[in-house]
């Protein structure tokens, strides 16, 4: 089940406002170029803010997520008609052939369980063509990044196009690692409603994704630093020999 921050439609709506600039999704970007990846699988798209961008540059993309009411965000967006959208979970990769599958922000870290991270990456692994890569991005769990989880160091107050203020903030619930679960609070000036999105990540070290890439078939083709957090998380890239 997604979170409500992408399953809500309200949040679903003002996410892309909310977070702001993207240029976390430049380094992929970069990626696709890099490889020459012609056919892209991003599961978890969210509200397709790489789908349709790589789309527009005449990428053929599929969007996966299991959030119907950010897919539907994604739909309005200009180029999503050249995007093949798919609600659903790690479990609803189609057979495909793509040269590259991407997860994107934390996506990575919303598989709880070792069986549904193994499920993941095992249904990345079968949609790319041999050759094909595999990146994602994870949180170092030795930079605590949920320290900063609290009101008072995330507490904005947005004036958002077409729906006023909102005032917005995270709240630390758990630390059980390799667990971590926060509670992120929306509340609508225009009726004063409250919203809250719940969210558990696991974090994993290093050797940790290596062996279960490795367990999942894949090589490892490099292990990058994201630019937009240096030092505080991880790319990797994984290559299906």
């Amino acid at each position: 089940m997604p979170d409500a921050h992408f399953a809500e439609p309200r949040l679903a709506r003002i996410y892309d406002d909310v977070e702001g600039d993207r240029s976390d999704l430049d380094a992929y970007v970069g990626m696709v170029q890099e490889f020459g990846s012609e056919t892209v699988l991003d599961v978890g798209c969210g509200t397709g803010a790489l789908a349709v961008r790589l789309a527009l540059a005449g990428v053929q993309v599929i969007g996966l997520d299991p959030a119907a009411a950010s897919i539907a965000v994604a739909q309005e967006k200009p180029g999503a008609e050249r995007v093949q959208w798919i609600v659903g979970d790690a479990r609803s990769i189609p057979p495909a052939e793509v040269d590259l599958v991407t997860m994107t922000g934390n996506v990575a870290q919303v598989f709880l369980s070792d069986g549904e991270w193994d499920d993941a990456l095992g249904a990345s692994y079968s949609a790319l063509v041999p050759g094909g890569r595999l990146v994602f991005e994870v949180r170092d769990p030795a930079k605590e990044a949920w320290l900063e989880w609290t009101q008072e160091r995330s507490h904005r107050l947005l004036d958002l196009p077409k729906v006023g203020p909102v005032e917005t903030w995270v709240e630390l619930t758990a630390v059980e690692l390799p667990m971590v679960s926060f509670d992120t609070h929306f509340v609508f000036g225009s009726d004063s409603r409250t919203l809250t999105s719940s969210s558990t990540l696991r974090f994993r070290n290093r050797d940790e994704v290596v062996r279960a890439l490795e367990r999942a078939g894949f090589a490892i083709d490099g292990v990058r630093d994201a630019p937009d957090r240096p030092g505080r998380e991880l790319v990797f890239v994984a290559l299906r020999p």
